[in-house]
């Protein structure tokens, strides 16, 4: 960028990634899965936007569940610590243009108006950095003009699971935007294919704050006043975060900045980015990430295959065995296996509105499940007892916390723990064990350099992770 004064690059961190079902989850999103690097593509947005020049500070908007989790997920990038960086948590879902408006109010109050932001999408793959550079570049000069600027993708393939823009006049680095086209009959789409005035829209775009404010102004009055009224109403008393304020946030209409602004105003533009984009959207746009081998067999993980072509497994721990299957995709998880035609599956998210619907738990949570001070996994459970392994990670705690409906029974089998029950205070080491009854206030912590581990045994009339009264917590969860 050629000395921006203000550079914001804002990453949209929300849904769910449901096609992705079993490994995406409801409190396991997309943008936490994780490719053939180790990296999820979380981790790489943000690496993303840090590599970009003359960065001011990057902003995450995403869901308040997710905050922990982002964090530990910045923590393993190396320099995670040297640029700053913070949060919009949301309390619910609203789609792009609530985010999108809030996000420039917060950088209106910080910045100024000519401070320039950069909207990137959590679950977009790009491979090549330096195209990427130069496409942020042209946007860049193009927005310092008071223009809207949206990177569009040259089409690789025929595609009809993206929505597309036509390309108009030229504008020297870019195009004037003549129409946003929604997804394509596989016949519009072989059209814009070989017209190359089409570009796949990748939601991502680059302007000034105060152009979004007066566009948001002239097209979405209505959502920019309720944006105002949340703004004005949420605490901003903390460095790393904004909790959004719940009982106005919930007055947001849930709309994308597409409909909101991008279809409605003159002042868009688009370029032609010539970068390697993906949408994960799918199991069978990840597995285009894997190489097949010679039967056409992408496998990630155990299985043995015979007499099977152009299959897709994935697998998290167990062994996957197969005769004379063809064209499926299988996904196993500790609990829960997708079986599918490989072109069933953009139907995946079927399955997750059907184990909504069922109130089962595979939709919303893994089974082991992510905490600020570790994890834990469920190994067992039934209507009256749940068997839990336990990690505490080194230096951290649980919240002070009592249950009203089940007991607890702790084996520590690694480790050593310090222990509040009720009015006592002791330590436990490995092999030792103790029994916390019911709405006693209780705390486990790790007082050592390495994991602490522990078998919980819980036993009551009710055993929903709900069932939590915090009377202290070191990770500001006490709202909750």
């Amino acid at each position: 960028m050629k000395n921006p004064s203000i550079f914001v690059p804002i990453i949209l961190s929300g849904g769910t990634g449901s096609r992705l079902w079993p490994v995406s989850r409801e409190m396991h999103p997309k943008p936490f899965v994780k490719l053939a690097d180790g990296q999820s593509l979380l981790q790489k947005v943000f690496l993303r936007a840090h590599y970009l020049p003359n960065v001011t500070e990057i902003i995450t908007i995403t869901n308040k569940e997710y905050y922990f989790k982002s964090k530990m997920e910045y923590e393993k990038n190396v320099w995670h610590e040297i640029l700053p960086h913070s949060f919009l948590l949301e309390p619910c879902a609203r789609n792009t243009a609530p985010a999108i408006a809030l996000a420039v109010l917060r950088i209106l109050a910080i910045h100024g108006p000519d401070a320039v932001l950069l909207i990137l999408p959590a679950d977009h793959l790009i491979e090549n950095q330096d195209a990427f550079l130069q496409a942020c570049q042209q946007a860049f000069s193009l927005a310092k003009i008071n223009k809207i600027v949206t990177l569009g993708i040259l089409p690789a393939s025929l595609e009809t699971g993206f929505g597309y823009i036509e390309c108009g006049d030229s504008l020297g680095e870019g195009y004037q935007v003549a129409a946003f086209i929604e997804k394509p009959t596989a016949e519009l789409a072989e059209m814009y294919l070989q017209s190359k005035k089409y570009l796949w829209n990748a939601g991502m775009f680059c302007c000034k704050a105060g152009v979004m404010f007066q566009e948001l102004k002239q097209h979405a009055p209505d959502l920019l006043q309720a944006a105002e009224l949340c703004w004005e109403r949420s605490q901003k008393n903390n460095t790393d975060f904004i909790e959004l304020d719940e009982a106005s946030f919930a007055l947001l209409p849930t709309i994308s900045i597409d409909y909101a602004v991008m279809e409605k105003s003159q002042e868009v533009a688009v370029i032609a980015a010539h970068f390697d984009w993906q949408d994960i959207g799918s199991w069978e746009a990840y597995k285009k990430l894997h190489q097949a081998d010679s039967n056409g067999n992408t496998i990630l993980g155990d299985a043995i295959l015979i007499d099977s072509q152009d299959n897709f497994i994935h697998s998290e721990d167990r062994m996957i065995a197969s005769i004379g299957i063809n064209n499926l995709a299988i996904v196993d998880t500790p609990d829960a296996l997708l079986i599918t035609q490989r072109g069933r599956t953009q139907d995946v998210r079927q399955i997750v509105q059907k184990l909504k619907e069922n109130a089962h738990e595979s939709y919303l949570t893994h089974r082991t499940v992510t905490r600020p001070w570790g994890s834990y996994a469920v190994l067992e459970t039934s209507a009256f007892y749940k068997i839990k392994r336990i990690v505490v990670k080194p230096q951290h705690s649980l919240s002070l916390q009592l249950h009203q409906y089940r007991s607890e029974h702790w084996v520590v089998v690694e480790g050593m723990a310090n222990v509040i029950n009720g009015e006592q205070e002791y330590v436990l080491k490995t092999n030792e064990s103790t029994f916390v009854p019911m709405k006693t206030p209780h705390r486990l912590s790790n007082p050592l350099d390495s994991d602490l581990i522990i078998i919980e045994v819980q036993t009551g009339s009710y055993l929903g992770e709900d069932d939590i009264t915090r009377l202290e917590d070191v990770y500001g969860r006490m709202k909750e």
